[in-house]
């Protein structure tokens, strides 16, 4: 075992001389993805928030066909702009966000008791023109309601019959719950900083090494091919469970900076969720370690592993993307499911949800077998006596 501590010292220092391996593993992978939430998330809510709060500016083509409705709209807050010369142009070329279109015959139609159509326009594929639309039709809808009880009031019969089911909600969601849904690419981004920790040391560690035919002399040496993989892996393990910590506590940090407060949600990213999500990682920070050495075994020359390892990197992303994408109730089997069930728990504990013991412990315990496993296929393969030899 102490040939194995020997090796560990060994990677461990020779890796943290190399300046650009540290800044990749240790800095610009924990701190690149938290910092760049907090500023796109940041943005996105106070342009949202913006957008919501700032006065409508509307331009209403027909206006004099329906004086009171526009100005209804004008007590709501809404600026009335004048007609444009082509309201579909100023949507076009994004001028406006969305243009109301009162017809000809709206008063024909409104002193006959009839329905009167209204029109707006506006572009889907502007993003920003979303809100605005959204919070036109809302007011539309509500002087629609409002008319409709004043002509049947007129008639003496109560307002309640257009209402026959009034429909109540009531959201069972907590606080960081809510905000839990903006946590949703926060597994993919702790197991890619799992992955990318580990990974240029284990390059180094083994296809590095053959270039520079350092390899053939550690393999000569007294310690058993065992215990070599095993000081390389704990290296290689080592760095990629630095780097996820950090990022870690990098999104906790993070996480000060947004004002979550002012949609109504919160995040709880303290100590205990550091911890908790931390522990589930381990087993799977042992499983890239061990698999990233033998990817790197098999290839010639450094360029060769990274090449192949950059292919490896898809392979955590695919589970993390199927969840973003389609959210699925977690499963006993899923929890047994190395990767798949470190996405589900971990969202689990972001939205602050207790996590069962077992589910737990079949992700560690299942994962952990993996690990071992694989770090057993790296043994046998540094027994290859071609190891040593650099293409």
């Amino acid at each position: 075992m102490s040939a194995a501590i020997t090796v560990f010292l060994k990677e461990v220092t020779e890796n943290l001389r190399d300046r650009k391996t540290v800044f990749n593993a240790l800095v610009m992978g924990p701190l690149l993805g938290p910092v760049f939430f907090v500023m796109m998330m940041s943005f996105m809510i106070n342009k949202q928030l913006s957008s919501a709060e700032k006065p409508l500016e509307i331009p209403v083509v027909g206006a004099e066909h329906a004086p009171n409705l526009v100005d209804w709209l004008r007590r709501q807050d809404v600026q009335v702009q004048p007609a444009p010369a082509d309201s579909e142009a100023v949507i076009r070329d994004r001028e406006s966000q969305a243009v109301l279109v009162i017809p000809a015959d709206y008063p024909t139609r409104w002193l006959a008791g009839e329905t009167a159509q209204l029109l707006v326009l506006h572009d889907s594929s502007d993003q920003d023109a979303r809100a605005p639309v959204s919070r036109l039709t809302g007011l539309l809808e509500a002087y629609s309601r409002q008319q409709s009880a004043l002509r049947v009031s007129a008639r003496g019969i109560h307002t309640a019959i257009l209402s026959p089911v009034v429909v109540a909600q009531r959201d069972l969601a907590s606080v960081q719950q809510r905000a839990g849904q903006l946590m949703s690419f926060l597994p993919y981004l702790l197991i890619l900083g799992a992955f990318l920790g580990g990974m240029y040391l284990a390059i180094d560690t083994t296809a590095g090494e053959r270039e520079r035919q350092s390899l053939e002399p550690l393999l000569a040496s007294p310690a058993s091919r065992a215990q070599i993989v095993l000081g390389k892996l704990g290296a290689t393990f080592g760095f990629a469970m630095v780097s996820m910590m950090l990022s870690l506590v990098a999104f906790a940090v993070a996480f000060q900076y947004i004002p979550l407060d002012r949609l109504g949600m919160k995040v709880d990213f303290g100590a205990s969720l550091i911890l908790r999500a931390g522990l589930l990682m381990v087993p799977l920070a042992m499983v890239f370690a061990a698999l990233q050495t033998v990817v790197a075994a098999y290839a010639k020359s450094y360029r060769e592993a990274q090449t192949y390892l950059s292919l490896l990197m898809l392979l955590p992303m695919i589970p993390s993307v199927l969840l973003m994408v389609s959210p699925m109730k977690g499963e006993l089997w899923m929890s047994a499911t190395p990767l798949l069930s470190q996405n589900l728990l971990i969202m689990e504990l972001a939205r602050g949800e207790s996590v069962a013991l077992l589910d737990f412990a079949l992700s560690f315990g299942c994962t952990l077998l993996l690990g071992v496993i694989v770090a057993w296929l790296a043994v046998r393969i540094y027994h290859r006596e071609s190891l040593a030899v650099s293409a």
